[in-house]
């Protein structure tokens, strides 16, 4: 009887979980009469941005991100407000990478020129997501698409909906959670921090304050610490910042699990992974196997990419990515 109502709850989950997906009108086809050369488009346009600097490729997948966890993906942290007060003017903002902004905006102006007013803005920044993770040798996977861009961006709505540094994995699950995404996407999804870079106030804590009596986190390798207090000494310039990866730090790869098990996790939330029992064994996983964990990776990208997407009077194909219509 146990079981039988098991697999009934598993199959309606199922089917509610692709209702909301057709109600929202995602397939990998949406466009194929609309725009049939867009992600060609988009990557052509990502692949230039890519040569032209590196930053693209973590800049891009970082905005994707916090675009999702704030009202959804619907590239309403793409808004520029004259008055400060939209998502990308949030604290939490404020250090995204320009490049990530400029290859979304490239990226619309070449699919314009194709297929005007067709688009979406939260589609090209699914599309490059995919894509910089790709061309740094991480996965290829299916976009889903037909998301509509959002009519809201507000700075007063991104406090508490991005995941911070310092979170433990009870923090990560729950946050995670109210999007749908399990431990194992958490795992997962983290594993973009094998690219780019984060500034040093962001960690200085396990090096100096981490408690009354060890200043130094002591889930950090010792030679590591050592070499990121030479780097980010007390009081240093706040624009000061290193590498997430200090192995392969501009190729997308499973080094951040492999660094994980040295104790070369750059944030708490990196190395907590590791040190709480019920994630160590997918650490140990994708640390020893790269294509269990591009799976994982591609899987819960296209999961991230259903949260919140917007449809019907709730959104708008926005001709510049940066304004509303």
């Amino acid at each position: 009887m146990e079981q039988h109502y098991l697999r009934g709850l598993v199959v309606g989950l199922v089917l509610l979980l692709a209702l909301r997906i057709a109600e929202a009108g995602l397939s990998p086809n949406y466009y194929e009469t609309s725009c049939p050369n867009v992600e060609s488009i988009v990557r052509q346009a990502v692949e230039k941005k890519k040569n032209a600097t590196v930053v693209t490729v973590p800049a891009t997948l970082r905005l994707f991100f916090h675009d999702c966890f704030v009202e959804g993906c619907d590239a309403s942290v793409l808004i520029a407000s004259p008055n400060g007060d939209a998502e990308k003017d949030a604290p939490d903002n404020i250090s995204l990478a320009g490049d990530g902004f400029d290859t979304v905006i490239k990226a619309k102006e070449a699919v314009e020129a194709e297929c005007p007013g067709v688009v979406s803005c939260a589609d090209i920044l699914a599309i490059a997501a995919r894509d910089v993770v790709a061309l740094a040798g991480g996965p290829n996977f299916t976009v889903e698409l037909g998301r509509l861009d959002g009519l809201i961006s507000n700075a007063s709505l991104v406090a508490g909906n991005l995941p911070g540094p310092d979170y433990n994995l009870a923090n990560l699950t729950s946050l995670f959670g109210k999007h749908n995404l399990t431990v194992l996407d958490v795992v997962a999804l983290s594993g973009a921090h094998t690219v780019g870079f984060a500034h040093c106030t962001r960690f200085a804590d396990r090096l100096y304050n981490f408690s009354s009596t060890l200043p130094v986190d002591p889930s950090l390798n010792p030679v590591y610490a050592e070499q990121l207090e030479q780097v980010c000494p007390p009081h240093v310039d706040p624009t000061m910042a290193v590498n997430m990866d200090p192995v392969t730090p501009v190729t997308f790869d499973s080094y951040y699990y492999k660094n994980l098990v040295d104790g070369l996790g750059l944030f708490r939330s990196d190395e907590v992974l590791y040190t709480d029992n019920r994630t160590k064994s997918a650490v140990d996983d994708f640390a020893g196997n790269q294509s269990s964990f591009f799976a994982a990776f591609a899987h819960a990208m296209v999961k991230l990419g259903r949260v919140g997407v917007k449809a019907g009077k709730l959104g708008q194909i926005r001709r510049d990515c940066t304004t509303f219509n």
